[in-house]
């Protein structure tokens, strides 16, 4: 199997972590964004949205999407689950990282940003918006996990929430937006550092790396 991915694509960044905690190995490769290696014809015909991650599978079948990846993963390697098996409980998980995947993450990536550049704005502005964008998500992902005991989003083991969201906390860290009041996330990203699986998914550690 393998991951086409960038190391700084918080989409690739959800997978690896997923790959980590089911201790499922893989082979690498990389499509630099900021290059546009990702939109090569050659790329294209693997993943026509010109997205990253692809996740081809031993068949030669390639799976596109993070959270089907994901899906994918959990189904296919159950142990340790990505989803608690109460459907409540199961629903909540999901909404959170759907929030996060859907909401917040799509409309502060590169794509997004090069799109309001070329709208007219600077490049101080594009960045204030991701900025807002990523504070303004995280605040609601705040409330969600409001009454929630940890150490991770939903309870003592890491689930598809935690997954999503390390890689916005990156995001959200690195456009400059300020957490400081937001307790309960903080403590999550505490025990997610900790934890061998988040950390050797994160972008500084990729070989791709800059």
């Amino acid at each position: 199997m393998k991951l086409i991915g960038y190391f700084r694509s918080g989409a690739s960044y959800r997978v690896r972590i997923g790959l980590n905690l089911k201790g499922v190995r893989v082979e690498h490769a990389f499509r630099h964004l900021r290059k546009g290696e990702h939109k090569a014809a050659e790329y294209l015909d693997v993943n026509p949205q010109g997205l990253v991650p692809a996740f081809v599978l031993d068949g030669g079948e390639t799976l596109t999407q993070s959270l089907a990846i994901l899906d994918w993963l959990d189904e296919t390697f159950p142990e340790p689950p990505l989803l608690p098996k109460d459907p409540v409980r199961r629903a909540k998980v999901r909404a959170f990282a759907l929030a996060i995947a859907c909401d917040v993450h799509p409309v502060q990536n590169l794509g997004v940003l090069n799109k309001l550049k070329a709208y007219g704005l600077d490049e101080a502005k594009a960045n204030q918006w991701a900025k807002e964008v990523n504070y303004d998500g995280l605040a609601a992902c705040e409330k969600l996990l409001a009454g929630e005991t940890g150490p991770f989003c939903f309870g003592a083991q890491p689930t598809l929430a935690d997954i999503c969201l390390i890689p916005q906390l990156a995001n959200a860290h690195r456009f400059g937006a300020d957490l400081s009041g937001f307790k309960r996330i903080l403590e999550v990203e505490a025990a997610c550092k900790a934890h061998p699986a988040f950390a050797a998914a994160a972008p500084e550690t990729q070989p791709d790396a800059e």
